[in-house]
């Protein structure tokens, strides 16, 4: 992966994956522009799933049990004893 493509931003990759979807999409791409638009698509599909990964990783979600508050990581189970209390 490129410097370029590391620093790109998750919304400007989005848009540019958008393009080149539209620009597939409507069918009158050279074979050769095609297959190069599908690559730059595939980079950029990658590195913007790469992104929200990271992301998923750094949220924390508050849930209440108990009438306590409590933080945990994204996408895991709250047990009985898990968490950390919020006060």
């Amino acid at each position: 992966m490129t410097d370029k493509e590391i620093e790109l931003k998750f919304e400007d990759a989005m848009i540019q994956l958008e393009d080149i979807v539209g620009e597939l999409e409507h069918g009158d791409v050279p074979l050769e522009k095609a297959i190069e638009l599908f690559q730059e698509g595939m980079k950029l599909s990658q590195l913007c799933s790469q992104k929200l990964e990271q992301v998923e990783r750094r949220i924390e979600m508050i849930v209440e049990e108990n009438g306590e508050l409590r933080k945990k990581p994204f996408g895991s189970e709250l047990d009985v004893n898990g968490g950390d209390a919020i006060e």
